[in-house]
């Protein structure tokens, strides 16, 4: 039997290497000159691979889709990941939030290991591949065309990502194979991406971090959601892990043009009394300074001058001269730090891509399409997304091994 697969990512060469080892001959197709490209810079290059939940609580990480993956994850679980590159020979450490990595802190190692499989498997590899349209005939695929080529197959999986980070080849060409076969694509959308605020003095922030802090989101000045943890101010607004998070919500509710705006509170384990009492220690201690000047164990050096300036209290008055009202100005700033959101960045920088090929079209206990034999799918080319955290990898890795198995075995 011979499956072809579509794409060198975490999917693609999971589904690849399961196939082959189930006793199928596989070629899979890469565009790229190398596998694996955007997974070799997941978790800023140090590979968050999965994480360490249970299955339940994984599924609620996903908020496209989270019930399709019921099958796939609990068939290849985040513990049978971790198992499969021990075995490879890449043991794997949790981290703050469950969060999986290789204990050599290097993506690369989980590509390499990945390419190793392949290799053991006997998989044929074809890189510089781009594949171009399936062979459809009487209801099933027999194969592809690739490079002006024709290349007959038993089976074909289309494992070829989203539409982020097009410069690590994911470019869309899923969805053009998709479209062919008769699926119906859900728009693609940006989905972990950061977000442009109205507010200027962002620019004036640029790369600062902050920890520990909690963003609430509102849409039309209703409370959407809210998390905790770290975020980034850049040049255009705001980003880091929970505003990535977050931001999906943002991106459907601009979609229909409604207001968005995320309050940041910058002491979220002080109550707003406690927060106070912390104030007035911090002027007395500094009672003789000018305002200005009295923040320095409250706040990043960084940021006073905006805390300031937003809360409109003139940076040189003496502390002692500071009202209950410019007091509780400053309280507000702190609790409610307003940006109104303007934006998304572009889909090229998400990190994910929300949409694709429509799960109703697709048995989650197999990957199969529903409309032509012969014809699977996985990864980001499904229209399934997670949050932060090694979800969407693990995603990617339970599709992609049922998706190879199941082919093998024409199940």
């Amino acid at each position: 039997m011979r499956i072809i697969v579509v794409g060198g990512g975490p999917a693609g060469m999971m589904a690849a290497g399961h196939a082959a080892q189930a006793g199928a001959k596989v070629i899979l197709l890469e565009r790229n000159r190398r596998l694996g490209r955007k997974l070799a810079i997941t978790g800023k290059g140090r590979g968050n691979i999965t994480n360490a939940a249970d299955i339940e609580s994984m599924i609620r990480q996903y908020p496209g889709n989270g019930p399709f993956l019921y099958g796939p994850l609990y068939r290849f679980s985040n513990e049978d990941l971790r198992n499969f590159f021990q075995t490879l020979g890449v043991p794997t450490v949790v981290e703050r939030g469950g969060r999986v990595f290789p204990e050599s802190q290097r993506a690369q190692d989980i590509v390499s290991a990945l390419e190793k499989f392949l290799a053991s498997n006997n998989v044929e590899i074809r890189r510089e591949s781009r594949v171009t349209s399936l062979l459809l005939s009487n209801g099933r695929v027999e194969g592809v065309k690739c490079n002006d080529e024709v290349i007959s197959a038993d089976a074909v999986i289309v494992a070829t990502g989203g539409v982020s980070y097009p410069a690590t080849g994911s470019s869309g060409d899923g969805y053009i194979l998709a479209k062919q076969a008769g699926h119906t694509i859900i728009e693609p959308l940006p989905a972990l991406v950061p977000l442009e605020t109205k507010e200027k003095w962002v620019k004036d922030i640029t790369g600062l971090a902050l920890k520990n802090v909690t963003a609430k989101l509102y849409v039309n000045e209703q409370l959407i959601a809210e998390e905790f943890g770290e975020m980034l101010f850049t040049h255009y607004g705001i980003s880091g892990p929970i505003i990535l998070t977050i931001s999906r919500q943002a991106v459907m509710a601009l979609a229909q043009k409604k207001q968005v705006q995320i309050k940041l509170n910058l002491k979220p384990a002080l109550t707003v009394e406690q927060l106070d009492a912390r104030i007035l220690r911090d002027f007395k201690k500094n009672i003789r300074k000018q305002f200005k000047n009295s923040l320095n164990d409250l706040l990043p050096r960084r940021l006073i001058d905006t805390i300031i300036q937003i809360a409109q209290i003139p940076p040189e008055m003496p502390v002692n001269q500071i009202s209950k009202k410019q007091r509780q100005a400053l309280l507000r700033t702190l609790t409610e730090l307003t940006l109104h959101i303007k934006s998304v960045r572009p889909l090229s920088e998400a990190i994910v891509t929300a949409g694709g090929v429509a799960v109703s079209e697709i048995q989650p206990t197999t990957m199969a399409s529903n409309l032509v034999e012969g014809l699977y799918f996985a990864g980001e080319v499904i229209d399934v997304d997670g949050n932060t955290g090694g979800y969407n990898l693990q995603a990617a890795f339970s599709t992609g091994y049922v998706a190879g198995v199941s082919a093998a075995k024409k199940e």
